[in-house]
């Protein structure tokens, strides 16, 4: 890698601070830590660069050939979700025109970013795989999470998330019959809850709990029959349905609703940990405040973040100081 006038020890330390901090505030960290005062553009510029070169590295599926003939660990859990972050892009002046002003053709909006995770149960260190890219793109890194984590043909997969049909289409096509994917409990009683508040009023503590106890019983068809006297007339906006609402969301998953299962295995029936993980993978420096990415930088930030994430810093920054010698 070019040095340019920076040492590797250097580029690591504006690396390290433009990974966490927005770049103007690793800049005056830099100065404050080392002595020495680099440019703001220098602390973005080695940043991406540094952020590009571990995208080039991520693993594929193929990385692992022996992973669909090892027997594998037993049980893994699996987690997917997307995160919306600030993008931008400017139009770019073609061949033959006169340049434009960049500003008047700025359009600031928000692009899904796809986090998967992986990991044996205990595990407290997940495998964490985000990409940018398709929902397909998103079944390869969560594949690639579970390969890094140890799944093999007689691994069985736990998957827990919202219900969003792409989830469990990539949980389905990434790992067949090996995978029982799960609704997340905490999302359905989002539902639940707003069905109670139409049926019983403010005081519906008792009438939860006997819900998500038939819930966590596997009887989501006693609940189903009842919400069914009080579903709102067809004419009655989705919008303000709340128990069509919630009628609907238990019919339309209810093959993923072993919750019995998942507790006598001492498996997880929420997602918040692929929640957490978008706070401090994804939001805690890709969507600090007036920040706003081109997408090919952020896709070079994501990567860095997701190899900090992984343990992965010291190996990667061991490859650069190699190269260099």
């Amino acid at each position: 890698m070019e040095c340019r006038g920076y040492s590797d020890g250097l580029q690591r330390a504006m690396t390290d601070f433009g990974a966490d901090e927005a770049f103007a505030a690793a800049a005056a960290k830099v100065k404050e830590h080392y002595g020495v005062e680099v440019p703001v553009s220098a602390v973005r510029g080695f940043t991406e660069e540094h952020g590009a070169a571990m995208l080039g590295q991520e693993k594929r599926k193929s990385d692992w050939p022996e992973g669909a003939d090892r027997p594998g660990v037993p049980v893994l859990i699996a987690e997917m979700d997307g995160s919306m972050l600030p993008v931008v892009e400017t139009a770019e002046a073609g061949v033959g025109e006169a340049a434009m002003d960049r500003r008047k053709t700025r359009h600031v909006g928000w692009k899904e970013a796809r986090l998967a995770l992986a990991h044996a149960p205990g595990s407290v260190t997940p495998s964490l795989g985000a990409t940018l890219g398709s929902v397909e793109e998103a079944g390869e890194r969560l594949a690639v999470c579970a390969l890094k984590a140890g799944a093999g043909k007689q691994t069985k997969i736990h998957g827990v998330g919202d219900g969003a049909a792409w989830i469990i289409e990539q949980m389905e096509a990434q790992f067949g019959s090996q995978a029982q994917y799960l609704v997340d409990f905490y999302h359905l009683c989002d539902y639940l809850a707003a069905a109670g508040k139409v049926i019983v009023g403010n005081d519906q503590a008792a009438w939860m709990e006997e819900k998500m106890e038939w819930l966590k019983d596997n009887r989501w068809k006693d609940v189903l029959e009842a919400l069914r006297p009080f579903l709102e007339p067809a004419n009655v906006a989705d919008s303000e349905a709340p128990v069509r609402a919630c009628f609907r969301y238990l019919s339309n998953h209810s093959h993923f609703l072993d919750y019995k299962g998942a507790l006598a295995a001492g498996l997880p029936i929420g997602s918040g940990e692929i929640e957490s993980g978008h706070r401090y993978v994804f939001q805690k420096r890709l969507k600090i405040a007036g920040s706003w990415w081109k997408t090919e930088n952020l896709k070079k930030m994501i990567a860095l973040r997701v190899v900090r994430a992984n343990g992965g810093w010291e190996d990667y920054w061991s490859v650069v100081r190699k190269e260099a010698a």
